[in-house]
């Protein structure tokens, strides 16, 4: 069988009991007993199994010799010889130890992985809506009120109390003894207060006469 069909073939085997971390160097310029080396990961000691079966079966379906296999009683480290290509089916600890990629993977072999598993038409979800959030009112404006002339009076706005104006503070002028103080200064003085002088009604004031003579 064509190495390339060989390397196919294993692939699927891998990928129908979902190997992860799937890679293919090509070795031929490294060792002359096999030109590929499959390497692939488990998570546990039954999947690694069952990735060696797989394997092991897929080959043999497609016409080739049953391939052989060492490490299936520990299942940490399975290695399935197919003639052309050695597989290594490792658990994640175990190949991060070893790291056979050093070792084999000068030159990596391009492959598309997952071609042999159909891909699935996902249905496409319903558009969500967005809701939107409702507008948010604004509250009227108050206008300040205007003045009224009517009657001279200032309309106000209502809910304000109104300042009252303080009454004027009076102030009390004491009389007390201003006229017994009046009376001993006109003693003082040597006079008494004149009482104003009425004039009579039938008094008249005199006439002045024109000079030159009478005519």
């Amino acid at each position: 069988m064509d190495i390339r069909k060989l390397q196919r073939v294993i692939v699927d085997g891998l990928e129908d009991v979902k190997a992860q971390n799937i890679v293919v160097f090509n070795t031929e310029h490294l060792s002359p007993l096999f030109e590929r080396v499959i390497v692939a990961s488990g998570t546990s000691n039954r999947q690694t199994r069952s990735l060696a079966a797989s394997v092991r079966d897929a080959v043999k379906s497609a016409g080739e010799p049953s391939p052989r296999t060492e490490g299936e009683d520990n299942g940490e480290w399975i290695i399935v010889d197919c003639g052309a290509a050695v597989v290594h089916v490792m658990q994640p600890a175990i190949r991060e130890y070893y790291h056979l990629e050093e070792l084999w993977g000068e030159k990596p072999v391009r492959m598309k992985i997952g071609a042999a598993t159909p891909a699935r038409l996902v249905k496409a979800a319903p558009p969500v809506r967005e809701e939107r959030a409702p507008a948010r009112r604004t509250p009227p404006r108050q206008t300040p009120a205007k003045k009224s002339t009517v009657k001279g009076t200032v309309a106000r706005a209502p809910g304000r109390p109104t300042a009252r104006k303080a009454a004027p503070t009076r102030h009390v002028v004491r009389t007390v003894g201003v006229k017994s103080a009046a009376k001993s200064a006109a003693k003082s003085a040597g006079s008494s207060p004149r009482a104003p002088v009425r004039k009579s009604a039938g008094a008249r004031r005199p006439v002045a006469k024109k000079a030159g003579g009478s005519r």
